[in-house]
């Protein structure tokens, strides 16, 4: 059985096949709603209200590719907001800080300290989970707690505030037209693309949700996986951080908070099973743009975010209502 593994380290046809279904329902999602609100809101065909959108939709993004990869192993990481904020919280401190008088290079190095506290949160609930046999929920709502108080004490409920124009152009800055905080998204979503449908490491993550009794039969080593599975959610709540400390020019251990229940929506939005062992990246990035899209169309109407927030819900009851039947049957 190993040496099967070995030879056949991805079933990316396979997988890249089963994505159309999903791809299709979220692309009709994004042009419909992008049709119905260039005829109910005015101004939302323009460069500036798209421009807005590009600006907005990172954040949320990279935390639900967070949010994403535990699902798709069977587990759930309830503590990606607050990764992102204590990944962004070391950040400016470092900045402001420690090495605040090392000029231009002050930037990178923070940042790859806030991506290495991201990476260690994610890590130290990968090894709870893998080791202890604790289910993922609880360890990471722990953590989240935990993660939670250690900011607060350390903040004293306040936040960080004045980065480097340098560090701030990574939030309102752009290349080639495009918003970077979009392009760090979109090198995101690609490298994860490549990781899940190209690399034994994918294919182990996608059999670890669909059955890990079978994986670790197989030869596979599961905790290895489950350990590597929150190592990079952690790493891209601390990039979260990273793009909302740079377009907030602040951070609190607050941040972010309210779009712990988004993430979730999203993934299973785009197709996720809630029971692991299915999930795609390429439906959750239309089915985020469709989500903004939503959001900001609603805005340019006059209605309220809670307003938006509410139709957000109410696409999770429809879409998991039909998809449930064809779920239990799988």
């Amino acid at each position: 059985m190993n040496k099967r593994l070995n030879k056949q380290p991805s079933t990316a046809g396979l997988r890249l096949g089963g994505d159309s279904i999903e791809v299709a329902a979220m692309t009709a999602l994004l042009i419909g709603s992008i049709g119905l609100f260039s005829l109910l809101a005015p101004g939302f065909l323009t460069a500036t209200n798209f421009g807005s959108m590009s600006m907005q939709l990172p954040e949320l993004g990279l935390l639900s590719l967070a949010m994403l990869l535990p699902i798709i192993s069977g587990g759930l990481n309830l503590s990606v907001t607050f990764t992102a904020n204590i990944a962004g919280l070391m950040t400016a401190w470092l900045v402001q800080g420690l090495l605040a008088g090392m000029g231009i290079l002050s930037v990178p190095m923070a940042i790859i300290a806030g991506l290495a506290v991201g990476a260690a949160a994610g890590f130290l609930i990968g090894v709870i989970v893998a080791y202890v046999g604790a289910h993922p929920i609880l360890v990471s709502l722990g953590a989240m707690i935990f993660l939670q108080g250690v900011g607060e004490f350390l903040t004293r409920g306040g936040g960080i505030s004045g980065m480097p124009e340098v560090f701030q152009t990574i939030g309102s800055g752009s290349f080639l037209g495009i918003p970077i905080p979009m392009l760090i998204f979109l090198a995101a979503a690609a490298g994860l693309i490549y990781i899940m449908h190209f690399t034994r490491t994918g294919f182990s993550i996608y059999m670890l949700g669909s059955n890990s009794r079978a994986t670790e039969y197989s030869g596979i080593n599961v905790k290895r996986v489950l350990i590597t599975v929150y190592t990079i959610s952690g790493i891209l709540a601390g990039l979260a951080g990273m793009v909302m400390l740079a377009r907030f020019n602040s951070v609190r251990v607050g941040h972010g908070e309210s779009y712990l229940l988004i993430t979730v929506l999203a993934c299973f939005l785009a197709g996720a099973n809630p029971f692991g062992g299915f999930g795609r990246v390429l439906p959750l990035v239309l089915g985020l743009m469709s989500l903004q899209v939503i959001a900001s169309g609603m805005n340019l109407m006059g209605a309220s975010q809670h307003l938006a927030t509410a139709v957000w819900g109410a696409f999770l009851i429809i879409v998991m209502a039909l998809r449930m039947p064809f779920i239990k049957q799988s």
